[in-house]
């Protein structure tokens, strides 16, 4: 959403100015942060073994797809996208077994054609259900 990328610009902003960090680490926290959500978005199948091991540390495109569930249950989990420390911290991880993570139906359930309209899209996060 703009407003949540401007608000994260502007507290990035002011953090470098108040820590002072070389250009170089800024852009390298930058590439890092956006890498690890193409990463964590991706269609990537890794083995479940490999899978099972990264997630200790980083959120793996198998963990994160929940989120993106149709059933609330299971999107009201694994909001993170680089470390999944957060996610164990705040009680919000979940897991499934690989077969059932397969088999996610992903995007919303009550979608209808009003996400084509940009004002619609928005506003939406400001809408009460």
């Amino acid at each position: 959403h703009p407003i949540e990328i401007a608000l994260s610009m502007i507290l990035k902003i002011g953090i470098v100015y108040l820590l002072g960090p070389a250009a170089w680490a800024v852009v390298i926290f930058e590439i890092l942060l956006n890498g690890s959500a193409l990463f964590n978005h991706a269609n990537l199948a890794i083995p479940a073994q490999i899978d099972k091991w990264l997630r200790y540390l980083i959120v793996t495109p198998d963990m994160h797809r929940i989120h993106h569930s149709v059933k609330r249950e299971e999107h009201d989990s694994n909001y993170g996208f680089a470390l999944s420390i957060w996610d164990r911290m705040f009680g919000t991880y979940s897991t499934l077994k690989p077969s059932e993570n397969e088999g996610i139906i992903v995007g919303l359930e009550w979608q209808d054609q009003r996400p084509t309209k940009l004002g619609w899209s928005l506003l939406l996060p400001f809408m009460r259900k």
